[in-house]
């Protein structure tokens, strides 16, 4: 099972890699079947609880073509009155594969709030490599991130 488990996401990765490196990328990461940003987690809590969150759907905002969900309505208000503050680095894509110049999902229990702004990574070892280089991956990220995004 535990190979399958692997097998199963390292062929999702490579997907992800071949098909999304070719073109333009949605200036929001919500996977393919949803319109939820960051998996419908809460990207307020992660500046003020300092941890991942699952927002609800009473507390839901649209915002660049995708659905935020947020865990109470005053966290709602701090993101309608300031989205590009909360808004995770790279639309939410992995922060460390932007950096390689790839595209990957960004996954909500592994981030970090850097330098005031929210970035969230693939997986725990992306996030390790991208933790131990963090100016640097930014530095090429911000390159890579200007060339694929679409507005």
């Amino acid at each position: 099972m535990k190979f399958f488990n692997r097998f199963t996401k390292t062929l999702l990765l490579l997907f992800v890699f071949a098909s999304a490196s070719a073109y333009a990328l949605a200036p929001i990461y919500t996977g393919y079947f949803s319109s939820k940003a960051v998996a419908g987690y809460d990207v307020v809590a992660y500046f003020t609880k300092k941890k991942p969150v699952k927002g609800s759907s009473k507390y839901q905002f649209k915002y660049k073509g995708a659905d935020w969900y947020f865990s109470s309505k005053d966290n709602l208000n701090k993101f309608k009155t300031n989205p590009k503050h909360y808004a995770p680095q790279y639309g939410g894509y992995c922060a460390y594969a932007m950096s390689l110049n790839k595209i990957a999902p960004g996954n909500p229990p592994f981030w970090t709030v850097y330098k005031d702004k929210l970035y969230l990574n693939f997986d725990k070892t992306a996030l390790k490599k991208w933790k131990a280089s963090k100016d640097g991956s930014i530095k090429k990220a911000n390159v890579y991130w200007a060339k694929k995004k679409k507005d």
